[in-house]
């Protein structure tokens, strides 16, 4: 397969570079706005040989250039980044009507397993307290993470009238419908989620440790090559394990 990187220059763009050759594809454009002269590409418009597919693990301040350059060019785009905005959002569920767009705010198989079961055990303790506590490195920027996020809104579907608390930082009792979400930078933690269901009378807690980095740009690699030939529309974890 043949991928551009965008966001190549990046801790996650590097591992998914070493990854991408390490499995046979080819990483046919480097592209960073952090680049300097000689270095590798600023822009996506700066390429325009073959390819076929879009890694972008840039930032979300990005997406409208580049929705617009895999929507001009009719590429498949696996979409890692987090803590887009509403437009921003509705830039790429645009650009899903034209090619295919895989989105996930983790790329981890184990993410989205430990989705499913966060959903099946809210659907199971109806009324039980849920708590998602999130760990990460100490430079990561939204808060919570996005994992965080995907997290509380698949136990939302098992629960459309939860409401999630990010971060307690007021007096008060706890409400029967939140969902509290709780966020620790330490260090060079690269990222554990936790989500505690307690009834009152028994607790399980699900829990998910990411060891390595190395693993999102496996599964990001997995994203591309499941999207590759797909229909326009939009796409996630979910869809490769079901």
């Amino acid at each position: 397969m043949n991928i551009i990187i965008n966001g190549a220059k990046g801790r996650m763009g590097r591992i998914v570079d070493a990854c991408a050759t390490e499995h046979g594809h080819a990483v046919v454009a480097r592209v960073d706005f952090g680049y300097g002269a000689g270095e590798g590409l600023r822009t996506l418009a700066e390429y325009q040989g073959p390819a076929d597919v879009v890694v972008d693990f840039s930032n979300h301040a990005a997406t409208a250039q580049v929705m617009e350059y895999c929507v001009k060019r009719g590429l498949p785009v696996v979409v890692a980044t987090t803590g887009q905005t509403e437009a921003e959002q509705a830039l790429i569920d645009a650009a899903a009507r034209a090619v295919p767009v895989f989105q996930s705010a983790n790329m981890s198989l184990g993410v989205a397993l430990l989705a499913d079961l966060a959903k099946k055990a809210a659907a199971v303790f109806p009324k039980a307290d849920i708590e998602i506590v999130e760990k990460h490195h100490n430079q990561k920027l939204d808060v919570p993470s996005g994992t965080a996020l995907l997290l509380a809104r698949r136990i939302k579907e098992a629960r459309p009238q939860a409401q999630f608390l990010i971060g307690r930082h007021e007096n008060g009792k706890r409400t029967a419908d939140e969902i509290g979400i709780h966020s620790l930078r330490l260090g060079n933690e690269v990222g554990t989620h936790e989500i505690i269901i307690a009834s009152g009378s028994e607790t399980v807690t699900l829990k998910h440790e990411a060891e390595n980095r190395s693993l999102f740009a496996q599964g990001a690699l997995t994203a591309a090559e499941f999207i590759a030939g797909k229909a326009p529309g939009m796409y996630d974890m979910r869809s490769i394990i079901e």
